[in-house]
């Protein structure tokens, strides 16, 4: 079985046992073990996962973490675990962070064998963060979290990938978030700075509940209608509003678009190759039902590859300043490493004095 394969049948291992796993012993071997051994780590080699890790240097004395998983011998990430279906609460894991410090660990994992949790070190060097840059339920696989799962692995462990997406990750995650909670549920400062656009009056107590109201069906009709109009726009082969449209929202409605673990890989491995040249979150990449665009600027006339990953053979798009496209024949994903130069020519492009837009 291939890596996805591995941890579906995990997946539904971990589903039909969680009910009977009452201890954190008992969940450690029935799932976390063998989530650990599905990385590629041997968690029979006392030189690679080390259980019941305790470190000399600036900790508790007796503080240990359930297991430190060692590559090149250096630690690279530790795990503090729990019961099946147990509370996952960062403020019970002190050791975690403690450890976090005084190893050379940057990833962190907090897991009840159901829920991961990954945290690092964003908002401050070697000080562990209290929101987790990813989050994986075995209960609800995606995509997204399945293609940063495999930079974890052993045979592909690699911290700059990993940190080059772990910051989008999590804030986009986190922004999502709000703006999904604002949607169902608008706070009062949310629906006072829109009726303070539209409405002259004063905001009486029954004035701000037809307002609440009034902002949540509009956020609701505002998103139906986006989509409405760009799947019309596929439909009638409009192409400038075609591109536009995301895998996301698309998925909603029809399943047109199916964005890969692949395709994503593909996607973080360009925005890796020239992260030290531009600001990462000038690097997007839209989805169509031939290939993935990935684009400078969210800007169609700034393409910087594509990824032809919906056939057999597989092509990667690289442009040169005509914005012609070669397209050339790759194995594997990792091969997009070897056309960097490529990469990084077009981007030097599109930031000099000759680019017109």
């Amino acid at each position: 079985m291939d890596f996805i394969e591995q941890l579906q049948s995990l997946a539904l291992k971990s589903e039909k046992l969680c009910s009977l796993l009452q201890t954190e012993e008992a969940t450690k071997n029935a799932l976390i073990m063998p989530f650990i051994n599905l990385l590629g780590y041997d968690i029979f080699d006392p030189t690679e996962v080390i259980p019941e890790f305790v470190a000399d240097v600036g900790i508790k004395k007796g503080e240990k973490v359930d297991y430190a998983i060692v590559k090149d011998n250096k630690i690279i990430m530790l795990f503090e675990c729990k019961h099946c279906g147990g509370d996952l609460n960062i403020k019970h894991s002190s050791q975690l962070f403690r450890y976090f410090s005084v190893t050379d660990a940057r990833i962190a994992v907090l897991t009840n064998g159901i829920d991961y949790r990954f945290f690092t070190d964003l908002e401050a060097p070697n000080k562990m963060d209290d929101k987790p840059f990813l989050e994986l339920n075995m209960m609800e696989l995606n995509d997204v979290a399945i293609n940063e799962l495999k930079k974890l692995r052993k045979e592909s462990f690699s911290i700059e990938a990993i940190m080059a997406s772990a910051g989008e990750l999590k804030y986009t995650r986190q922004i999502k978030r709000l703006i999904d909670e604002q949607i169902e549920k608008p706070s009062d400062e949310f629906v006072k700075f829109f009726a303070s656009k539209v409405y002259d009056g004063i905001l009486t107590p029954a004035r701000r509940d037809y307002f609440t109201d009034l902002t949540r069906r509009s956020f609701k009709q505002l998103i139906n209608e986006r989509i409405n109009e760009r799947l019309k726009a596929v439909m009638s082969g409009n192409s400038d509003l075609a591109e536009n449209i995301s895998a996301e929202e698309i998925d909603s409605r029809e399943n047109l678009v199916d964005t890969t673990a692949e395709e994503l890989e593909g996607f973080y491995i360009v925005k890796s190759l020239l992260r030290d040249m531009v600001d990462p979150n000038r690097i997007i990449h839209r989805d169509t039902q031939s290939y993935m665009g990935i684009l400078l600027d969210d800007n169609n006339r700034k393409p910087l590859a594509r990824l032809h990953f919906n056939r057999s053979t597989k092509y990667l798009g690289i442009f040169d300043e005509n914005r012609k496209e070669e397209k050339v024949s790759i194995q594997n994903i990792d091969e997009i490493y070897q056309h960097a130069e490529k990469l990084r020519r077009v981007f030097v492009f599109y930031e000099s004095e000759k680019f017109v837009d």
